[in-house]
C-alpha cells in the first residue's frame, strides 16, 4: 500500500491520516501533545471555516479546531 506525506494544512474536508511528525517547538510543541497529535495517531478532517482557517478536527474520540499555521507544523502519513 503506497503511502504519501503531506501536511495536516493539506488535507481535505473528509480525509483521514496519521501523524507522522511534529516540527512545532518549545510551548507549542507541548500544546500540540496536550491536545493529542502524538505519533501515529489517526485524524479526520471534519470541516473547515469558510475562510480555510481554523479547520475542524476528529481524533481520539473528540473534536478540536486548530489554526492552519498550527497544521503546517504537523506531518501527516496518507493512505492512497
Amino acid at each position: 500500500m503506497n503511502s504519501k506525506m503531506r501536511t495536516l494544512a493539506s488535507l481535505e474536508k473528509g480525509e483521514k491520516a496519521k501523524v507522522n511528525k511534529l516540527y512545532a517547538k518549545g510551548k507549542l510543541l507541548q500544546k500540540l501533545l496536550d491536545m493529542g497529535f502524538v505519533n501515529n495517531v489517526e485524524i479526520e478532517v471534519i470541516r473547515e471555516a469558510p475562510l480555510f482557517d481554523p479547520m475542524e478536527l476528529k481524533l481520539h474520540n473528540y473534536n478540536l479546531s486548530i489554526r492552519k499555521s498550527e497544521a503546517l507544523l504537523i506531518e501527516m502519513d496518507v493512505k492512497e
